[in-house]
C-alpha cells in the first residue's frame, strides 16, 4: 500500500510581489498616492471617511485584513489632529461591523505598529490594522512554513467588503 502524501511544493506567488518591494527604495508614501487616485477598486480602497479611508491590506495576515490610514502623512500618532484620530477609531469600528457581516469571523485583532522596531512596514505614515480572526485559524502552514492560505482573492474580498461599508453607512440609525 502506497503512503499518500501532501504537495512537496507550496506556491505563494502573490509573496515574490512583497518580497521584491520591501529591497527597493521608493519615492512617495503609497498611503498618500493611493487615495489621490480615481480607481478605489483597483486599489482596494472600501471605504472613504473625512480624514481617513480603509483599504485592503495588499500582503494580508487573513482574508479581509483591512487598514485605516489618515489621509494626513505622519509617523506617529500623536501628530494627528483629535479629530483624525476619533475617526481612525470610528473607521476601525465600521470596519469590525463590516467584516462580522461578511465574513463571520470570531475575533478580531486591532494594532498599530509605530516604527521600524515595532515591525511597522511602511513607519513614515501611520495606520491601524483590522485582522479578523477565526478559530484555529493559526495552523501549520503558518506557523512551519510561514505560507498564508487566503481562501479567497483580494478583488473578490474588496467588492465585498466595500459592498458591507456601503449597506452600513446607508442604514437608518437606530434609536
Amino acid at each position: 500500500m502506497s503512503e499518500q502524501r501532501g504537495p512537496e511544493h507550496l506556491h505563494a506567488p502573490w509573496r515574490m510581489q512583497y518580497i521584491e518591494k520591501a529591497d527597493q527604495p521608493t519615492s512617495g508614501c503609497i498611503f498618500c498616492d493611493k487615495p489621490r487616485e480615481d480607481c478605489d477598486g483597483a486599489n482596494c480602497i472600501a471605504y472613504r471617511g473625512e480624514h481617513c479611508f480603509v483599504i485592503l491590506n495588499a500582503f494580508p495576515y487573513n482574508s479581509g485584513h483591512l487598514m485605516v490610514i489618515p489621509y494626513q502623512h505622519a509617523a506617529e500618532l500623536g501628530e494627528l489632529s483629535p479629530e483624525t484620530q476619533l475617526e481612525m477609531m470610528r473607521l476601525a469600528t465600521l470596519s469590525i461591523a463590516a467584516l462580522r457581516r461578511i465574513m463571520c469571523p470570531d475575533g478580531f485583532n486591532l494594532g498599530i505598529n509605530m516604527g521600524r522596531a515595532a515591525g511597522a512596514g511602511i513607519a513614515e505614515h501611520v495606520h491601524l490594522h483590522v485582522v479578523p480572526r477565526w478559530n484555529g485559524d493559526t495552523n501549520f502552514m503558518t506557523t512551519i512554513g510561514d505560507i498564508r492560505v487566503l481562501p479567497e482573492s483580494l478583488e473578490r474580498t474588496w467588492e465585498k467588503v466595500h459592498a458591507a461599508f456601503m449597506a452600513i453607512t446607508t442604514e437608518e440609525p437606530h434609536p
